[in-house]
């Protein structure tokens, strides 16, 4: 089974990445869509439970907020696999100003998140780790990082 961990600032493609390839595959634990921690344990917990393929489409911007994640797929035996969603601020907030209702996050949040994002490495447990950058035209560049990376 498998466990992708999505990491990068809000705006920077995550959940249209998730759609475009992985919305047929993969249940989406988002808690955009959840919106407390208690919804995401349990529909984790049933995933593992379950072993059925799953998508943290979150920020996950530090190396002990993907650790939560990655022990429980790892204890549970599952294949880990990290994309970092690499933008600026700058497009991030261009993007994010074309949202409509609570789905538009504060400037300041995208800012929040920004200061505090530590790359994902290997250490940290991946089997495998992408960087991801959205296109101009909407499109996606994934490249694999190096494992000595």
């Amino acid at each position: 089974m498998q466990a992708i961990i999505f990491c990068g600032i809000q705006a920077s493609g995550k959940s249209s990445f998730y759609i475009e390839n992985f919305f047929n595959t993969h249940v989406r634990i988002s808690l955009d869509l959840l919106r407390t921690r208690y919804r995401e344990q349990l529909f984790l917990r049933s995933c593992l439970a379950t072993q059925q393929r799953f998508v943290v489409d979150n920020t996950n911007p530090t190396v002990a907020e993907r650790s939560r994640y990655i022990d429980m797929a790892r204890s549970a035996r599952y294949e880990v696999v990290g994309y970092y969603f690499e933008t600026s601020v700058q497009a991030a907030i261009l993007r994010n100003n074309t949202r409509l209702g609570r789905w538009q996050v504060p400037e300041r949040g995208i800012y929040g998140t920004q200061k505090k994002l530590q790359k994902p490495s290997y250490s940290e447990g991946f089997d495998a780790l992408y960087t991801v950058q959205l296109l101009p035209a909407g499109d996606f560049k994934v490249q694999a990082c190096a494992k000595n990376a």
